[in-house]
Formats: structure tokens, sequence, C-alpha cells
């Protein structure tokens, strides 16, 4: 069983930024891509971004390009989502997750709400 927990979130103003981080439990996390999805009140959920298992291969969607970055520390086994000129429609809860690469993602965290204040 794998434990996902994020950190990180809070109330900032547009323009402002936050650093998100998800620490995995157990030993397998450098075995995995790890993705970042949020969730925006009265939406579905969506796809921010994505990191391979070196930290070499790194995925956006077009919303967050260049403005948003995803890290990761094996040692760690944490993944994180440095976040830059923050807008209000990126107010939402954001979830880190595991992607088995099987069966898609199969690990979520509890998520941790960003809110960006106009």
């Amino acid at each position: 069983q794998v434990q996902l927990v994020e950190s990180g979130g809070g109330l900032v103003q547009a323009g402002g930024s936050l650093r998100l981080s998800c620490a995995a439990s157990g030993r397998t996390f450098g075995r995995y891509t790890m993705g970042w999805f949020r969730q925006a009140p009265g939406k579905e959920r969506e796809f921010v971004a994505a990191i391979g298992r070196t930290g070499i291969n790194t995925y956006y969607t077009t919303s967050v390009k260049g403005r948003f970055t995803i890290s990761r520390d094996n040692a760690k086994n944490t993944v994180y989502l440095q976040m830059n000129i923050l807008k209000p429609e990126d107010t939402a809860v954001y979830y880190c997750a595991r992607d088995s690469g099987v069966s898609g993602y199969d690990y979520w965290g509890q998520g941790t709400q960003v809110t960006v204040s106009s």
C-alpha cells in the first residue's frame, strides 16, 4: 500500500507563487512516473503535469506551461509542483498520483487546496 501526502497549498494573490510537495511512502517511488492533477469546484479533475522516473521527462497541460514546474527527489520520495504567476483560474484542489504504467494512476493523495485571489 502506497500513501501520498500533499502539502503546501494555501491562499495567494494573483501573480504569486506556491510550491506543492507530495511525499510518498514505500521503497518503490523511483520506479514510477508521478503526476499532479487538480479539480476546481463544479469541474472535472484535470491533468496538470507529470514527471518520469528519473525526472528527465516532464509533461504539462497547455494552460500551465511556462508557469508551473514539476520536479522530484527520489532520495526523499517526494514530487514537487512549483507554481508561479498564479491566476484565479488555477484555484482548485491539487492531487498527486502515481502512474502504475499499466492501469493508469492507481494511488492518489488526499489533495491540498490552492486558492488564488484576484
